[in-house]
């Protein structure tokens, strides 16, 4: 059987000669996390340890249209500076040879003890959903976080219960009082999405106590990648419905990243919610995402900066040039007014240089001298909700706000992207987060988040308003943190 290191260095070598031509990619990101070459998708394994920040990621560096995947790794002291580490985890195992899939990290005893899904694919006529396919869940442990020490399969997919379909994925393990508990993403026989719960007292035997939560008709036919904690004292599920049926303004992208806020029955041990579904994200790119406690006890996030089956609809022209998506910045979560908040983290400030401010009243087009830019940082306090307001930023992006619709739409340089939209009864502030081929928007101090990938033609740096407002404007450039 083939050895990680042998696998690394095989991947190192061929990396070596796929990456004169992605660095010259003028689109490769300048603050983001992105794959040194080949395709990038799902966090995985967040988890700070012994002080470092390790973030893991789905993985498959010999292209850029995904496949097999692996467990990519990085690692940063700050969370603003990362150093790219060797392969984690390679599907070499007749538990997981067709892919390395998404799970989580989790500290016991001052060791990692890593879960993530098995994907192996049975020969023959399969459909893959309902037969041929097996989604073993697998234990791992580790002392430093770089190698492994152990690895197990801790639930043969054999062992589901009957009523689910072959989709049974993405562990997340937490702790409360005594009990390790696990919940896992599922699609049931009757095309509903549902969360599975499984109990152990060490971590390696584990029994399923039942569902953690289910879902309706109308929220997707599977629930990926679950997450359950609490924040500011409220209990919070994350998911990744599939299917899940659009609205007038949420749920434009085939898959979707959502919230529920509510409590678990601490005695039955479900998950009763009472918030219907809330997007994470009302951006073109954000799925997958996943959440882990720093240690001064911050609850941090960050999102797959992309998503699946988007074409014919829109695409990314990376893959011609070796390489596909990114990580959204790492966001600080928290609850304010019976809602969840995504909130830029203070460490990116020592990226920041060249600050420039303006109070300016904007009446009809106006372009404020001094004021372009590719990467950077911009804040705008509106001193009122204005009737009429636009900025146009880049090539050809406009964020607009009129009659109580916040939208942000996209010209050739979406490539394909066209228009999301948001109802906002008022308009005080907009922070954006501008990199060479993304955009970040976060709305009134998080209470909304539009995520999406933009690819401008090198030296469109326009910063441009409209409609009428007094605006009080930071803006800062953005150093440089990847090679």
């Amino acid at each position: 059987m083939t050895s990680q290191s042998d696998i690394t260095k095989q991947i190192r070598q061929d990396m070596n000669r796929q990456k004169a031509i992605v660095d010259a990619d003028p689109w490769r990101l300048h603050y983001h996390l992105m794959p040194e070459v080949g395709w990038l998708n799902d966090p995985n394994g967040a988890v700070q340890f012994n002080g470092t920040y390790h973030i893991y990621h789905q993985y498959v560096p010999e292209t850029p249209n995904g496949g097999r995947t692996h467990w990519g790794h990085k690692t940063s002291q700050d969370l603003v500076h990362f150093t790219e580490e060797d392969i984690f985890l390679s599907p070499t195992e007749s538990f997981d040879t067709d892919g390395v899939y998404s799970g989580n990290a989790f500290v016991h005893e001052g060791q990692l003890h890593f879960f993530y899904t098995g994907n192996v694919k049975q020969p023959g006529d399969h459909d893959y959903t309902y037969s041929g396919r097996e989604q073993n869940t697998v234990h791992v442990t580790s002392t430093d976080g770089f190698s492994v020490d152990s690895r197990e399969v801790v639930i043969p997919h054999a062992d589901y219960p009957d009523e689910y379909t072959d989709h049974i994925r993405d562990p997340k393990v937490f702790q409360h009082e005594e009990t390790f508990y696990m919940i896992l993403g599922a699609r049931k026989r009757s095309n509903t999405g549902a969360i599975l719960l499984y109990e152990s007292s060490d971590l390696s035997n584990w029994s399923l106590s039942g569902e953690f939560i289910e879902g309706t008709e109308d929220e997707g036919y599977m629930w990926e990648c679950p997450d359950y904690f609490a924040v500011d004292g409220q209990d919070i599920l994350i998911l990744s419905p599939q299917g899940i049926l659009p609205t007038t303004y949420q749920y434009h992208n085939p898959h979707a990243a959502c919230y529920i806020l509510g409590a678990v029955d601490w005695d039955e041990v479900r998950f009763e919610r009472s918030t219907d579904f809330r997007e994470l994200d009302r951006g073109f790119d954000f799925y997958a995402p996943q959440t882990f406690e720093d240690e001064h006890g911050r609850r941090i996030m960050w999102g797959w900066m992309g998503i699946g089956d988007t074409e014919p609809e829109y695409l990314n022209p990376t893959v011609a040039r070796g390489w596909q998506h990114a990580l959204t910045l790492p966001r600080e979560l928290r609850v304010v007014d019976g809602e969840l908040r995504q909130l830029p983290l203070p460490e990116y400030n020592i990226l920041r240089q060249n600050h420039v401010t303006h109070q300016w009243t904007v009446d009809g087009p106006t372009e404020i001298e001094g004021l372009s830019g590719e990467v950077y940082e911009m804040m705008i306090q509106l001193e009122e909700t204005p009737d009429d307001f636009s900025l146009t930023l880049r090539q050809d992006t406009v964020i607009e706000y009129a009659d109580g619709l916040l939208t942000l739409k996209h010209g050739p340089s979406g490539y394909g992207r066209r228009k999301r939209q948001i109802e906002l009864s008022e308009l005080t502030e907009l922070h954006l987060f501008s990199d060479t081929s993304s955009l970040e928007i976060f709305i009134n101090h998080g209470e909304y988040v539009l995520s999406t990938r933009v690819y401008p033609e090198p030296g469109e740096d326009q910063i441009v308003f409209a409609g009428q407002a007094k605006l009080a404007i930071h803006k800062w450039d953005l150093q440089r943190t990847t090679t």
